[in-house]
């Protein structure tokens, strides 16, 4: 009768230290993240020449340039707004919804999970889909503002240059406003019932309550809704390639896209200095928000 053959781990698997576990990530975060983070500081003090195809090294001219480039100061004035008012809109709209579907009753349940489907659709799509809805011609949404006087008969959303940044804001409000919905009804129902018990009990209303309460015990959850929709809007390029490309003449030009398209035009150097700069401004800005919340990061 043969005998058994015995099999060992490899001696990693039998290791107290991390590091083999850690390994693959820690090759995945150099050979995808830091790598090409170098790569761009690299290219932001450089330029490709095509009557050369070569990259020539051209110092602090990409940042000069930067700094005196009136549509690069029209696409960040864009990106604060663009952020700023999609954040504000969504985490209104986010917690009114959140408190409305609170609830264990039957059905509630069904309602959230509803609210999952817009965030399944791919950005590209969705933008496909508003651009129908905000057509001159036939869109939904034009008929409707037409019909209770908001604009003009000859008006277009997506034509005019005061209107047509909040046209693709509309598209990032109905896509992302079910996410910040999502994460504070996780936050509300983590929440313990006996303040609230204790104050309907002193006869507290129910806004108080909110203020007073609810609020206070969910600033943490709040804060990392806004610090994770804040970095994604501020990076956003889907909905106005597809819905604007920038136009009508840059009214809707964002850091990103204008980063994308240098990059497209075969401007590598200054197309890298943009991102660099928007990172530098999602990092500066993201910290101080950490600290001034007093999130743990």
């Amino acid at each position: 009768m043969a005998a058994q053959k015995s099999y060992s781990l490899p001696s990693f698997m039998n290791s107290d230290s991390s590091l083999p576990w850690l390994l693959p990530l820690i090759t995945m975060l150099i050979v995808f993240a830091i790598i090409p983070f170098f790569y761009n500081i690299y290219l932001s003090f450089h330029e490709f020449v095509p009557a050369k195809r070569a990259l020539l090294f051209v110092g602090w001219d990409n940042w000069i340039r930067l700094f005196t480039d009136g549509v690069f100061w029209g696409s960040l004035k864009v990106s604060l707004y663009y952020t700023f008012m999609c954040l504000l809109i969504q985490l209104v709209l986010g917690m009114g919804i959140a408190l409305l579907i609170d609830s264990d009753d039957p059905g509630f349940g069904i309602i959230r999970s509803i609210l999952t489907l817009t965030l399944v659709i791919p950005p590209a799509i969705a933008g496909m889909i508003f651009l129908i809805m905000e057509d001159a011609n036939y869109g939904l949404i034009p008929w409707l503002l037409k019909s209770v006087g908001l604009i003009g008969p000859e008006d277009t959303i997506l034509a005019d240059p005061t209107l047509a940044l909040w046209g693709v804001m509309i598209v990032d409000i109905w896509q992302w406003t079910p996410f910040m919905v999502l994460i504070l009804v996780a936050g509300l129902r983590s929440l313990p019932s006996e303040p609230f018990e204790s104050a309907v009990i002193d006869g507290a209303r129910p806004f108080q309550v909110f203020r007073r309460l609810t609020l206070p015990m969910l600033h943490k959850v709040i804060a990392v809704a806004i610090l994770i929709r804040g970095i994604d809007l501020w990076r956003m390029v889907d909905y106005v390639f597809v819905l604007t490309s920038g136009g009508p003449g840059t009214a809707t030009y964002t850091l990103s896209l204008y980063s994308w398209q240098r990059f497209t035009f075969v401007q590598w150097g200054y197309g890298a200095t943009i991102s660099l700069f928007s990172l530098i401004v999602i990092l500066i800005v993201g910290n101080a928000f950490i600290h001034f919340a007093k999130v743990k990061w």
